[in-house]
């Protein structure tokens, strides 16, 4: 599948029947049914994911749709996520943060969780229901930092609050 794709996405998600429902006292309630991950700098590093991600996005497959929107900077994406329950999603070359969100925007922000740490990724968080920056060894982005509502140092914490919905709970309760 790729960005430009004519299925309707935001119509598939009202037929998907896993979820994570999350109420945030003093904030919303939150019925996730997909998350979109950036994937270099995000789930991986030059590359090749980070230990621990995969048996993460394998467990979080069973409530979730997942997503992997990717420049593809290394190349690898596909080969490296070959064996991951997850959508890979290469983008077309130029406008990236722009296809991110349209994608989100297809989907359904309403429902959609997003995780992501470059500049590309900035609109993507702005528009999911659940933004989640991720501050590892690439770095964040300052614009993604203010679009996320929460920060976390790594992507096994970021996927670990899904697992663990109550730790999202403990920090974004008012």
């Amino acid at each position: 599948m790729d960005v430009n794709e004519t299925e309707s996405l935001q119509d598939k998600h009202l037929h998907c029947v896993m979820a994570i429902t999350i109420t945030i006292p003093g904030w919303r309630a939150l019925n996730l049914a997909h998350l979109v991950l950036d994937y270099n700098g995000t789930l991986a590093r030059d590359g090749r994911p980070l230990v621990g991600v995969e048996s993460r996005l394998q467990e979080l497959a069973q409530q979730l749709e997942i997503h992997v929107l990717t420049a593809d900077t290394f190349g690898r994406a596909q080969a490296e996520l070959a064996g991951f329950q997850c959508k890979l999603i290469v983008l077309q070359p130029g406008n990236e943060h722009s296809q991110k969100a349209d994608y989100i925007e297809r989907l359904g922000p309403e429902v959609t969780a997003a995780i992501g740490n470059g500049r590309n990724d900035r609109e993507m968080l702005a528009r999911a229901a659940l933004a989640i920056a991720v501050l590892g060894a690439e770095g964040l982005a300052a614009e993604t930092l203010a679009a996320a509502d929460i920060v976390v140092p790594d992507p096994v914490s970021a996927l670990d609050l899904l697992l663990h919905p109550q730790r999202i709970v403990a920090t974004l309760r008012s």
